[in-house]
């Protein structure tokens, strides 16, 4: 009898070792957080055209600067590492650096693809929305009205891309009507709902909930994730499901609860998340990359403000573990590849500013 006791106590000892780690705290995030920042500077950054480029090294052949979704991940870093304490005023050193991809077109100003110069490229509604929603977080942070301004242009930029064809929602891109998708318009609600809840101007709710209801009528699956997209004018679903879809219409959710207060929308959040994490994270790790996974972390911290389960953020904890120790390289650039990628670093170091936040409450 005594042997097999022992035997138990033994094996409940190498679980616990093996899946009871203990997380990283405040200090050891802050750590981190500023190697990546150092690193960004040193391998991304040219400091003679005071532009980011994309890859580490550079491309030299094609577009040697980078495209503006990496910026829309470093901005949102930003605004998470400054709220964190870690870094002052980095969110407006990345805006500075988001300024040179403006482009006041009609029908209404937004954000290039790329710098304007030497040739201008298209807009896309969700690289807009990113950054309207890191500049309606800084507001809500900061209180500063440049960055309310920044969102409201952002709105009234992403409605050009709005139609009733296929009974509403936003396109992807700017003058191409081939498709409308869950990562333009999920970002959308939520760009809609910070402005709500900055202006108490209800067209901005009906606005989100508008566009929410078609993303769940359009694209959501029978498991609670959510396709990619419908294509026009065939009404066809390309029904790959990926981690940031999910991420913004599980924020979305939350946060049409908290203003509203009506009980659908949490109960909506809550099989989001429970589906997500069934079907996204598998030993340890979520797939896609990092930084549809930052958005995922996104929609989990805000049902986690409300109902306390930290399931899903201890997943987010052991998936930032798995990244640090596994996926960095000697000069600690982290990524899967010999080429590093600048959105990459961003992406990581907006979940570890996310979980240095929580770990400090």
């Amino acid at each position: 009898m005594k042997n097999a006791i022992s035997i138990f106590l033994i094996l409940v000892l190498i679980y616990t070792h093996t899946n009871c780690v203990a997380q990283p705290g405040r200090e050891q995030y802050t750590k981190r957080i500023k190697v990546i920042q150092q690193n960004i500077q040193q391998y991304f950054y040219d400091s003679t055209h005071h532009l980011y480029n994309e890859f580490y090294p550079a491309d030299t052949v094609k577009k040697k600067y980078s495209y503006l979704w990496p910026l829309c991940g470093l901005i949102q870093a930003a605004n998470e590492t400054d709220a964190a304490l870690i870094t002052t005023n980095y969110f407006d050193a990345v805006l500075v650096q988001i300024q040179p991809y403006y482009d006041d077109d009609p029908p209404k100003p937004g954000y290039n693809s790329y710098i304007f110069h030497p040739a201008k490229e298209s807009r896309f509604y969700d690289d807009n929305q990113w950054i309207g929603i890191a500049c309606m977080d800084a507001y809500q942070r900061t209180k500063r009205d440049q960055y309310l301004l920044q969102g409201k242009m952002v709105y009234d930029f992403m409605m050009t891309g709005f139609d009733t064809l296929s009974g509403g929602g936003l396109y992807w891109k700017e003058k191409d009507y081939s498709t409308k998708n869950t990562c333009s318009n999920g970002p959308g609600v939520l760009v809609a709902l910070q402005l709500y809840k900055a202006t108490n101007n209800k067209t901005y709710l009906d606005t989100a909930r508008m566009l929410y209801n078609w993303v769940n009528k359009k694209l959501l699956s029978p498991a609670r994730l959510y396709y990619d997209n419908i294509q026009l004018p065939s009404g066809k679903i390309d029904k790959r499901t990926f981690t940031y879809n999910t991420g913004t219409m599980l924020q979305s959710s939350v946060l049409l609860y908290k203003l509203t207060k009506e009980i659908k929308y949490l109960s909506q959040a809550k099989k989001i998340a429970t589906a997500s994490l069934a079907y996204f994270y598998k030993n340890k790790t979520f797939p896609d990359n990092y930084w549809f996974n930052a958005v995922l972390l996104r929609g989990y911290l805000e049902l986690y403000k409300i109902d306390r389960n930290k399931k899903y953020i201890a997943a987010m904890q052991q998936y930032g573990e798995t990244i640090w120790q596994k996926e960095r390289d000697t000069n600690e650039l982290i990524g899967k590849h010999n080429r590093k990628e600048l959105l990459d670093q961003a992406a990581v170091m907006e979940i570890f500013a996310s979980l240095a936040q929580l770990s400090s409450k």
